[in-house]
């Protein structure tokens, strides 16, 4: 929503990210965020982005919002963003965390069967010495 609005718009107005962001004072990165969808501005710097793109900020939020002058909806509505951003965001460490797990495992399993492989070749090695010795 937000993020493709950003995108399709500040290409419209013939900006690219790096003079979108020297004209509202934040870097190159942040607005590839924005546009990735990895982050959202906060109310006032919503704003600015608006003022610069020459558009109502309801159309950057890609919704309908009646009292433009009405911040409590633009921040509602970067509230919702936000919160989304924050589950997508905790869903991604969940999974990665029981990647590292499962590897970390896996790792530990390998690791004690090449223990017990080299103390089981040893036991061996002494029992054929130890016949060798016999004879």
């Amino acid at each position: 929503m937000f993020n493709e609005n950003l995108k399709i718009i500040r290409k419209a107005k013939g900006y690219t990210q790096e003079e979108l962001a020297i004209k509202i004072h934040v870097v190159r990165q942040t607005i590839s965020k924005w546009e990735k969808g990895l982050s959202v501005p906060d109310a006032d710097t919503l704003s600015k982005l608006a003022d610069v793109l020459e558009i109502n900020v309801s159309e950057l939020l890609g919704s309908e919002i009646k009292e433009e002058a009405n911040k409590n909806e633009v921040a509602e509505q970067l509230a919702k963003i936000s919160e989304q951003l924050a589950l997508k965001n905790r869903r991604h460490k969940r999974i990665w965390k029981v990647i590292g797990v499962i590897l970390l495992a896996v790792i530990v399993i390998n690791m004690l069967l090449v223990v017990l492989g080299t103390v089981t070749y040893n036991e061996k090695n002494a029992d054929i010495t130890t016949i060798e010795e016999k004879f």
